[in-house]
């Protein structure tokens, strides 16, 4: 089983989230934790996240970037879930040695994320945060995949990514023996 983790605050407003997910939810072994959809008052069940989490092979993060990071319902998520013990720490081993892909949007094209560029930085000055995360877990950190210019890229692009997006799970679940 993949768990994608869905965080997308105004889902109903990214075409390119939407059109992500629409092309990878119909996996047999795909199962959608739509977190805003799931925690809107954001009081987070710990429990059955955790369970979710327990049952997977491997786990996507999914949302656009904000603030050079995720959005505020995920963070929390990450501080909620992941908790000391259970995914980090002493026999904090639940998540030890699953994949994690991480898939995300910005907003901005790729030429804003360079030295010259309005971000200051190549993107990948923004990733360390998410993949340490992902490491301290003890997880395994899968190249992500990204979606520049997320509101402006026309149609054939995204369904370009989201043909990449679908090839990428169908490996990850190959590679986990989670493909039928």
């Amino acid at each position: 089983m993949i768990v994608i983790l869905y965080a997308h605050p105004y889902p109903d407003r990214s075409r390119a989230n939407r059109a992500l997910l629409r092309s990878v939810e119909d996996l047999p072994y795909v199962s959608v934790r739509s977190l805003y959809d799931l925690y809107p008052d954001f009081a987070i069940d710990v429990e059955a996240e955790q369970r979710a989490l327990a049952d997977a092979s491997a786990v996507v993060l999914q949302h656009p970037m904000y603030w050079y990071s995720v959005p505020g319902l995920l963070k929390l998520w990450f501080d909620k879930v992941l908790a000391r013990g259970w995914a980090y720490g002493d026999g904090g081993d639940a998540l030890a040695d699953k994949r994690c892909l991480w898939v995300t949007t910005t907003g901005a094209p790729e030429s804003g994320f360079s030295p010259e560029g309005m971000h200051g930085h190549s993107f990948h000055a923004f990733v360390p945060a998410i993949e340490q995360t992902v490491r301290f877990c003890k997880m395994r950190w899968e190249e992500p995949l990204v979606l520049h210019g997320a509101h402006r890229v026309d149609d054939e692009r995204i369904a370009e990514l989201a043909r990449s997006y679908r090839a990428r799970l169908e490996a990850l679940a190959g590679a986990t023996g989670g493909a039928p």
